[in-house]
């Protein structure tokens, strides 16, 4: 009898941490299988074209993106399916990474990639040009962008406690007063070292596994956003296989340990992505210089307006998104029991 109840006790563990996982933010009402064919080439180069406009954006996250495209679960199942294939080369298993490389949907995640990078070379000239030329104004963007990823964030977790509330204070002091100590310069003329854009990738990949965290805005916190940015304009092939290949790394390292703690510590790591935000708004906060540095100073009566408008413009558009996913993902929930009803009726 014990050892009856025990086992039931355990499935019952089981089933109930399985339920856990399948509440984080990392899944959408979606099937996890990315689809395979060359019809979906396509609707996969539109989804990155709008993913990697995002992706430049301080405070719209790709991975938000991803869930209000419903391709979310599909994209963390991809990026799975090819570190197994780098896993089994490392290993040197060569027949184990032939038969992973099978499992990987290319297409899918080819034409994805296409549609990121497409956009995100269009868009980069622009910006490193806005960049040098509105400093202030897009920082009042950017803060406003944040806020609402901030806003975003924290509804996301489960089971608010004091716990969370003192992690997230931590983080913030910790990060404000660093933030002062070594003041980040994203200033277009700065030149970090070549290992400071392989680490920065490594790091800022990692944003597309935790929505609501934007990897460029992990960018400006590390004070790379503006180099990367003009790399990208400059065509500055060099860096940029550098900073690819940080990336790659990142994702390879990190997908599995990120994966674990969401689901072992979701609202701990939420709350300490919340804190480390808000401290961050110390590089974000527009006057005197925008992102040139992390000087405090009140706005002036001649340069208030336009950063304030602009900071409440990326506020509306990050909480917007928001609203567009929760109602399409509470579609896709409620049509999911209405399937299965047909289904087990026929």
């Amino acid at each position: 009898m014990s050892n009856t109840s025990t086992r039931a006790q355990s499935e019952d563990h089981e089933q109930k941490s399985m339920s856990v996982n399948q509440q984080t933010p990392a899944t959408a009402m979606t099937d996890p299988t990315p689809p395979r064919g060359w019809g979906v080439a396509l609707p996969q180069l539109a989804r990155g074209a709008v993913m990697g406009a995002a992706d430049i954006v301080p405070g719209i996250s790709g991975g938000t993106v991803a869930l209000v495209l419903g391709i979310y679960r599909q994209l963390i199942e991809a990026i799975h399916l090819s570190v197994a294939v780098v896993l089994r080369i490392l290993k040197a298993d060569l027949r184990g990474a032939g038969a992973a490389l099978k499992r990987v949907p290319w297409i899918w995640l080819g034409a994805l990639g296409v549609g990121i990078l497409s956009m995100v070379f269009i868009a980069s000239g622009p910006l490193s040009r806005a960049l040098a030329t509105y400093p202030v104004e897009l920082a009042g963007l950017f803060l406003g962008l944040i806020a609402g990823a901030i806003v975003l964030c924290w509804r996301q977790l489960e089971w608010p406690a004091a716990t969370h509330y003192v992690a997230a204070a931590i983080w913030a002091v910790a990060t404000f007063v660093l933030l002062g100590l070594s003041p980040a310069s994203t200033a277009a003329g700065a030149t970090p070292p070549w290992w400071a854009f392989f680490v920065g990738g490594a790091i800022a990949i990692c944003a597309m596994i935790l929505p609501g965290i934007s990897g460029s805005f992990l960018l400006v916190l590390m004070g790379l956003y503006a180099p990367v940015i003009g790399a990208v304009a400059q065509r500055d092939l060099l860096t940029i296989a550098i900073f690819a290949l940080g990336c790659a790394t990142g994702i390879a390292l990190a997908s599995s340990a990120l994966r674990w703690l969401l689901s072992n510590h979701h609202d701990l790591v939420i709350a300490s992505m919340v804190g480390l935000m808000l401290g961050a708004n110390r590089i974000l906060w527009p006057w005197p210089g925008g992102l040139e540095s992390t000087a405090l100073e009140l706005p002036g009566a001649d340069n208030w307006l336009l950063p304030t408008v602009l900071a409440v413009l990326g506020f509306v558009i990050v909480l917007g998104l928001e609203a567009i996913g929760s109602r399409l993902s509470g579609k896709t929930a409620q049509a999911g029991p209405q399937d299965k009803a047909t289904t087990e009726s026929a």
